[in-house]
């Protein structure tokens, strides 16, 4: 990295020990998670170093064992069903909060995020006490409502912050050209807003794909997702299965990481553009 020739020896040294200091943070944070992933190739049956020899047995059994399977496929359903619904619920309440003026609006905008704010285990048996009576515990759809509730405020915030930027005159022009409520949202405002509203989405998905502490409370052995399959598995039998589906998951994580950058890039080249 060259710096500019401007900079005194002082200034230098304190350049490079910022970075410094960054990049051993950045190392702190990262080495714990991508020690996980040649574990996840060992041939033996202990999760311990040196490996033993590499092998690929332990995504075998990932993708052949029945409890792995379901795990996976109960997190898939739950996590793109509270996709669908928290983008749907949280664009229409961001784009209501930001329009509306009303003396309560940071109340309400309060109680929309405070699932963010509250700890997830007052969350949960919260969750869990509203449903007993209602005997959604132990299914897949309260486990996607209780998610939704948790993913919401993503949505919320980040289309709100989309919003901001949104000039309200092209809604009016549309209007003023006869164009419907509806068809000015899908051709006019949703197009306008969609990197926030995907980006959104995105957040919705992996909080209801990573999320473990509610699951614990209202699934039983048949709606377990693939997080509280994997803290059943390190607290009855570690497995290198449990790294398998960790680096999968990390994988994942920087695609959709990979996928927000895009998109935020892509709004600040329409917002240069404007």
């Amino acid at each position: 990295m060259a710096l500019p020739q401007t900079y005194t020896r002082e200034q230098r040294i304190w350049h490079w020990t910022h970075w410094g200091i960054v990049v051993a943070v950045l190392l702190f944070l990262v080495l714990p998670i991508l020690v996980i992933v040649p574990l996840s190739f060992s041939a033996g049956s202990f999760l311990s170093f040196p490996l033993p020899g590499l092998s690929l047995q332990w995504y075998q059994e990932l993708f052949s064992s029945d409890p792995w399977q379901l795990s996976f496929r109960n997190s898939i359903v739950v996590a793109v069903a509270t996709t669908l619904l928290a983008t749907f619920l949280g664009t229409l309440a961001a784009m209501g909060l930001n329009r509306a003026d009303f003396p309560a609006k940071s109340a309400v905008m309060a109680l929309l995020i405070s699932p963010m704010v509250v700890p997830i285990v007052i969350v949960g048996v919260g969750i869990y006490f509203f449903y007993a009576p209602l005997g959604l515990t132990g299914s897949l759809l309260g486990l996607t409502l209780a998610h939704t509730v948790l993913a919401v405020p993503f949505v919320v915030i980040t289309v709100s912050a989309t919003l901001a930027g949104f000039d309200y005159n092209l809604v009016r022009a549309a209007a003023s050209l006869g164009a419907p409520p509806v068809l000015t949202f899908r051709k006019v405002v949703l197009p306008t807003i969609a990197p926030g509203v995907v980006s959104g989405a995105i957040f919705a998905f992996v909080t209801s794909f990573d999320e473990v502490v509610v699951a614990l409370f209202l699934t039983g052995p048949g709606e377990r997702t693939l997080p509280r399959q994997m803290f059943v598995g390190i607290r009855e039998n570690i497995s290198p299965v449990i790294a398998a589906a960790a680096t999968l998951l990390i994988l994942l994580s920087i695609l959709l990481m990979a996928t927000t950058e895009l998109l935020r890039r892509r709004s600040a080249r329409l917002q240069g553009r404007e």
